[in-house]
């Protein structure tokens, strides 16, 4: 089933916000892509905790929904819809755990995904679209070992959903994963 509108080709996935709860500066960089033109944004924030992420989510919400910007939540909360948010992303280890979709298909629901087993586990409960990684080196993971783009080709043309690819990617990436079979690219330095 289609996905309207349809999917952005760039997919923001903000870095950890900070834990003392001074949200300001890490709503004006949101602020600043989503009005630069990303219209996907996957709010992670792992080490809050349930209240000060929902607090955060709420405001990014409104932040992105200003500039018409879809956000994802990855972090303290199952509800996406107790915020306002567009949808709820698994990382992988949860994505492997479910057993059905998680949520209504009226909510956009994404995964991690590392392996081919998980790319059709992702397929096969429903899930709307994936991330797969890492396909270059990257910073934020030194020394683990990337897919590359032949690999890269080869996983996403196992499945009909589509499939960013993150690890190492630019807004300059974005012809060559097309190329190789991505609907677009996904990172976090790059377009924070």
């Amino acid at each position: 089933m289609p996905i309207d509108p349809p999917l952005s080709d760039i997919l923001l996935i903000t870095p950890e916000p900070p834990g003392d709860e001074r949200f300001d500066l890490f709503l004006d960089h949101l602020h600043h892509a989503v009005a630069s033109g990303i219209a996907l944004v996957q709010l992670r924030a792992k080490t809050l905790d349930p209240k000060a992420y929902r607090r955060l989510a709420g405001e990014a919400c409104a932040v992105c929904h200003r500039y018409d910007a879809r956000l994802i939540l990855n972090g303290g909360f199952d509800e996406p819809g107790d915020v306002d948010a567009d949808g709820l992303h698994l990382p992988s280890a949860r994505l492997m755990a479910c057993e059905s979709r998680p949520l209504a298909r009226s909510t956009l629901v994404s995964a991690a995904c590392h392996s081919r087993e998980q790319l059709l586990h992702a397929q096969r409960i429903g899930v709307d679209f994936v991330t797969l990684s890492p396909v270059l080196p990257t910073t934020s993971h030194p020394g683990e070992p990337a897919l590359g783009w032949p690999a890269f080709r080869t996983l996403a043309a196992e499945v009909s959903m589509p499939v960013y690819a993150l690890g190492g990617m630019t807004r300059d990436s974005l012809s060559t994963a097309r190329a190789h079979g991505a609907h677009g690219v996904a990172g976090i330095s790059a377009f924070w």
